[in-house]
Order: structure tokens, then C-alpha cells, then sequence
């Protein structure tokens, strides 16, 4: 049964990112990478949140969600992919939840979280154009939203 997959508090008018691209696949694939990106991390610099000024090295881990009902998301991850792929038309639009969770080490080399960063994303495929309109929703913005993008789009290329 096919669901829809739109989130009814996506921002209409103000939307802060929007980047279009070439897209020889659907949208049921997006999905499976997108699931298949929850979990991945990465390291980034950024201002300490205990000095300013000093800059620190920090990972950023990514927790993916999609929609379920228009107003709730659920966890998307490799564990259920298949479950939801199913659910999904080859064309349309889809809204995830992406949060960067973020943290370092300190001098004893134990890990600190800190505030991360949370985005609506959504992906809009028509015909062979894939459309991502990104909003960063909470957080103190030390990921940007073109960000977003340039990981989904790489992890697209990637085939994850």
C-alpha cells in the first residue's frame, strides 16, 4: 500500500537550500540510500563550545528519519530500508528528518556531545530531476544546508 510521505509542516514559502540534479533512478532507490546513511559519521572542524575563539576537531554523526503520516517521522535505517521501499512510488515527493549529532573528545579522551543540528529535507523526483529543498529547523547551524545536499548527492553517486 502505498503511503504518502509528506510532512504537512515542511516550510512552504521559506525555503532556505534548494539545489536540482540530473537523477537516472527513483525514488524508491533515494530511499534505500538514504537509509543505508544513517549511522555514517564524519570528522569536521569547529568552534569549541567551551572556548570561544579555539577551534576543535568534532565527529558528526547522522540520524535519518522519513515521514509516516504526515505529521510523525520514524527512524529510516538499513534494519527496516525494505520495509518502507515498498511503500514508496517511483516518482513524487518524499520528506525526511535529518539530525547531525555532535561531539568530541576531551583531554581524557572521553567523548562530550554537544547541540546538534536537525533539517527538514525534502526530495521532490520528476520525470529525470531530482529536486532537494533543505531547512535547518534547530540547532546552533554549524552544518549548512547545502551541506545536506552535497552529502546526499554524494552518497547517491556512491550507490551506498
Amino acid at each position: 500500500m502505498m503511503k504518502k510521505r509528506i510532512y504537512h509542516r515542511f516550510p512552504r514559502r521559506e525555503v532556505q537550500f534548494e539545489q536540482k540534479n540530473r537523477f537516472y533512478a527513483d525514488l524508491p532507490y533515494l530511499v534505500k540510500v538514504m537509509a543505508n546513511t544513517d549511522g555514517r559519521f564524519g570528522m569536521f572542524a569547529t568552534e569549541s563550545v567551551a572556548r570561544r575563539g579555539c577551534q576543535i576537531q568534532a565527529k558528526r554523526e547522522i540520524k535519518v528519519e522519513i515521514v509516516m503520516n504526515g505529521i510523525d517521522f520514524s527512524p529510516l535505517n538499513y534494519r527496516n530500508a525494505e520495509s518502507v521501499v515498498g511503500t514508496i512510488e517511483p516518482e513524487g515527493m518524499v520528506d525526511f528528518r535529518i539530525s547531525l549529532k555532535y561531539s568530541y573528545l576531551d583531554g581524557e579522551y572521553s567523548r562530550v556531545p554537544f547541540k546538534g543540528d536537525v533539517f527538514l529535507v525534502r526530495a521532490i523526483l520528476e520525470r529525470d530531476v531530482l529536486t532537494l529543498r533543505i531547512n535547518h529547523i534547530d540547532g546552533p547551524g554549524r552544518t549548512e544546508c547545502g551541506r545536506i545536499a552535497d552529502t546526499i548527492i554524494n552518497e547517491l553517486r556512491r550507490g551506498s
